[in-house]
Formats: C-alpha cells, structure tokens, sequence
C-alpha cells in the first residue's frame, strides 16, 4: 500500500493541475436543469396545492363536491415533478461525489510514484519550488538533494526484480524517517530520488548531520526471501541562498540539476558519500560530456591507436615483449591518456567496441615481431560480463592469423570478484586455446589464495606501487618479496611493472628470474616507433610476398572462376 507522505503539501503545490475538474464538478452541482425543475415545482404546488388541496381533502371525507378535475391533475403532475426533481437531485450528488473521488484518485496516480508512495517527477519539483518561494525574505534557506542508488542494476540482475522493488520501498521508508517534519520526498528516476529540506543559514552543519544520518540510515542491511542486500548511496547537496549557493534565485529544477552534478562527483569517488554543489563541478561535467562526445566520434573515425611498452627479462636484459596501451590521438585535446578515455568509454557502454578495434591493430601490427616476441593486452572488467567475449577474441585472432600462443591476456584483481563464475568460463575457453592469462596490479585488490589455485593464470604481474617503493624504507620491499615467493611457489612467473630507475632494477634483479618494464626502458612507443625499433635489433621478420608465378596462376583461376 502507497505511503501517504506530504499529502496537504502535494495538494497545495498541484491546485493548478486540479482547476479544471474542480470547475467541471462545480458546474455539475449548479445543473440548471435540475434547479429549474425542482423551482417550477415548488411555485406550482404553492400556487395550487393551497385553494385545490382543502377541496380535495373535503372530498374524500364527503362533505363537498368534486374539485376541478384540470386542477387534480396539475396537482398530481406537481407532486410527479417534486418526486422526479428530489431523485434527479440525490443522483447528481452521488454523481457529483463519485466524481471527485475519482479524480482524487486520478490526482494522486498522476502525482505519486505508486511504489514508494513518494511524490514523482511530475510534482515533485513544483512542491520543492513552492517550499522555496515560501522561505524567501526569511532567514531559512532549502536544502536539495540528488540520491542515487550505486549499483542498483546488479542487485537487480543478482537478485531479481521482486527483491529490486523492495529495496526502492525501504530506501524510500528509511530517507522520509530521516528527513524532518517539513522535508520532502520525491522519486525522480528508476534508482534516484530528490530531497527538500529547509535549515538556517547559519547552521549548515544540520544539513551534514542529515546526510551522514541517511547514509547510515540506507546502509543497513535489506532481508527479504531469505536474501539480504546491503545498499550504498551517492548524494549530492545544493541550496538556495546564502553565502554558498552560486545564483541565489535559482530555481528548484536548477537546484535539483546542482544536486544532480554534486552527486555524480560524489559516486566518482566511491560509495556513500556526498558532496555540496561548487561551480568547478559544472565545468568538470561540460569537458566530460565533450570528451564523451570525442570519444564517440573518435572510435569510427580511428583515432585511437595501440602503443607498445617493451618487457624485458631482467636477468637477460633481452627484450621478451610489448605490452599493448591505448592512446587516443585526439585532433583537438592531442594525445589523452588511457587513465582520462578509459572510464568514460566503460560508462557509455564503448569499451567494448574500442577494445576490440585495438586488439585487431595491435594483433596485425605484431604479426612482423620476431615469433619469441609475446604481445600482453588489458582486458577491462566490463568485457569479461560478456559471454562472447572469448569468441570474439579467437574471432580476431582467426582473423589475423596471430599465434594464440603469442598473446597474453591481463585480468585485474577486481575481476574476480564480480562473477567469479563467469570469469572461470571465459578464462578456461580462452586457454583451452592456448593464450596466456595474466593477473594484474597483483596485491592491490582482494584475491586470495583458493582463486589463484582454482583460475589457470599463467603469470602475476606486480603493482607499479609496490615497486615504486623498493626504494624507500617503507614496506615495499618485503610486499614485492612475498609476491615473488608466491609466484615461486605456485609456479608462476613474475612481472615487475613500473621499473624506472636502476637502483630498482638491482633490487629485483637479486629477487631471482623475473620480467620487468618501465619507464627505464623507454616510454610507450607508437606502432611505427616499435617497428624501427625492432629493424634496429633484427627481430623483424618478412612477410612471405607471392612470387610473381604464383601471382600470375592466382589471377587466371580468378577470371576462370569469375
């Protein structure tokens, strides 16, 4: 059953959207028709009923004559029409109230979410705009906020749309019980809603109090059907007025859209937090949007391009590899750093599709690398939710004629812990095809030893933070010692990433055989720059080109054929 939350401030801020019916039921009541009956009526029967009434009275009793029998009947015509007037009346008041119940009814379906029972993007905004206007010339301001629900589509995925729709009706339970008696509440998307609050000016420290008491308030666990969900939220601030607001005669909706900006920076940032609303973020969301329409523009038009970083074997010091980065050669902000495009193109759904044009590049490019050169390619966590994913990779590979042996795929730790169900299938299909499996950024996430065990990876790959550290006198040594031990007692190889100086390169040399790459090395080179260099090292190899017999015969069965 729909709460019944703010009902006489939804009808205070909707009295326009209810004009029209109230006339139509006030025109119904004034039914002309009707009046003119029942008054005719009433003069006829005053203007008969008092000489024909005493005459018929006489009659019946016997002690006078007949009335006029005309005026008999006109009286039994009156007494007809006060009958038919009463009922006419009584049904056009059961009318009349059918009708206003009906769009009560109406009202409420076209102004209330009907699962939370919260006001909807219809009324929420003009009850948040009247509250404003109420608090103006006062020394009270209003309070905004845009909540977002993290992940709500995986809870939905995970644990259906049954257990999806609780978790809305108790979010939205536990935000109202947190709000104050004058506060409202509105379901603005699927996972969204805006609160209205008003507060002092001076105080706030009131609004924070409220956040942290929301957030605290939604993180409590949800149990429904023997399931339980723990639900985080991002929420952003903005408010009317005062020394912190940006325009203080904004609006609602532009405060709502404030909020809407402060919570996005807020979810970049991780979950269940907040931020108050600062002009700068404005700024930040418009480049993001332009990068986000750049990267759109830019994938068909092949402006992004795989660059190689070498991997070295440090106890050789001979190359063994490349490892394929992104880089977007953009005409307009130059060439963007993977770490920028990365996780925009993962929001927007693009990942996918920028990856896929990279590998297939990176794949003909390393086609004319000496056959001991390996190629490793980064698989973002997005691609591995798709079940074709390993298809579409033999796909290219196929395509390219690039030995599956050659390529090395690279997995983040947080991988595994999305749907480590789904990551064992692809990983073993991709196998069974003999690439290679690398777990990346090694230490930073949360794999632990029964999934190293159960996952046939083939390499671990150790954070650029931890070797950065090798140096100092903190605990990265005996953080990359225990890798390595790890890696040795699993059977694993082991790769340092973020070798960029020597002093370190000594350090892991003493660690036993491992790889290496950095910045030591060399930078990150384009496709050309990585050929030239691998002409200079005579680890180039010719492409087999069709003698110019073989040429001849291919053409003449082509025009036999044709």
């Amino acid at each position: 059953m729909p709460l019944n939350w703010g009902t006489s401030r939804l009808s205070k801020a909707t009295d326009t959207t209810s004009a029209p019916a109230d006339r139509k039921i006030r025109n119904a009541e004034r039914d002309m028709i009707a009046l003119g009956i029942a008054i005719a009526a009433v003069i006829l029967f005053v203007g008969t009923g008092g000489t024909l009434m005493p005459q018929i009275v006489r009659a019946w009793f016997g002690g006078g004559g007949a009335p006029d029998l005309l005026l008999t009947n006109a009286v039994l015509l009156n007494i007809a029409l006060l009958i038919f007037g009463w009922r006419r009346y009584k049904d056009l008041h059961n009318e009349v109230e059918e009708r206003r119940v009906a769009e009560k009814r109406a009202r409420e379906l076209a102004e209330r979410d009907p699962l939370t029972g919260c006001l909807n993007r219809r009324s929420g905004p003009p009850a948040m705009e009247r509250l404003r206007g109420m608090l103006e010339g006062t020394h009270r301001e209003i309070a905004v906020m845009m909540i977002d629900l993290d992940n709500f589509k995986q809870i939905n995925d995970l644990n259906g749309h049954q257990m999806g729709d609780r978790v809305l009706t108790t979010v939205a339970r536990r935000i109202r019980d947190a709000l104050p008696e004058d506060g409202l509440l509105a379901r603005i998307g699927g996972d969204e809603f805006a609160c209205a609050v008003p507060f002092d000016y001076n105080a706030r420290e009131e609004v924070d109090d409220l956040v942290a008491a929301i957030i605290r308030s939604v993180s409590a666990p949800i149990e429904s059907n023997q399931m339980t969900v723990e639900a985080t939220i991002s929420i952003g601030v903005a408010q009317s007025g005062g020394n912190f607001a940006v325009q203080p005669d904004a609006d609602a909706d532009a405060l709502i859209h404030r909020a809407d900006i402060a919570m996005y920076h807020a979810k970049k940032r991780g979950r269940n937090r907040y931020y108050w609303f600062e002009p700068q973020m404005e700024d930040e969301l418009r480049f993001r949007n332009e990068l986000e329409a750049g990267i759109r523009r830019g994938i068909p038009a092949g402006e992004f391009v795989p660059y190689y970083e070498q991997q070295i074997d440090l106890e050789t010091g001979k190359l063994s590899g490349f490892e394929m980065l992104a880089r977007w050669k953009s005409p307009r902000y130059g060439v963007v750093s993977p770490e920028i495009f990365i996780p925009i193109a993962e929001e927007i759904d693009l990942i996918g599709e920028l990856s896929e044009r990279l590998i297939r590049q990176a794949l003909e490019d390393a086609k004319d690398w000496d056959p001991s050169l390996t190629l490793s390619v980064n698989i973002s966590p997005i691609q591995l939710r798709d079940p074709w994913f390993a298809q579409k990779l033999l796909h290219l590979l196929v395509e390219s004629g690039f030995p599956p042996a050659r390529l090395e795929i690279e997995i983040t730790e947080s991988c595994l812990h999305e749907n480590i169900g789904a990551v064992r299938s692809i990983v073993s299909s991709l196998k069974n095809q003999g690439i290679r499996i690398s777990l990346d950024d090694f230490g930073t996430g949360y794999s632990s030893l029964s999934q190293l065990r159960s996952l046939p990876f083939d390499r671990l790959k150790i954070d650029r933070s931890f070797v950065s550290e090798l140096t100092g006198e903190g605990e990265g040594k005996a953080l990359v010692e225990a890798i390595v031990s790890l890696g040795k007692g699993l059977a694993l190889p082991v790769t340092a990433e973020g070798i960029e100086n020597s002093e370190v390169l000594g350090k892991l040399k003493g660690m036993g055989e491992l790889k290496g790459q950095g910045y030591l090395y060399g930078k990150p080179e384009d496709a050309e720059a990585t050929r030239s260099r691998l002409a200079a090292l005579d680890m180039l190899t010719q492409r087999q080109q069709p003698s110019g017999e073989e040429t001849g015969l291919a053409a003449i069965e082509q025009r036999k054929a044709g």
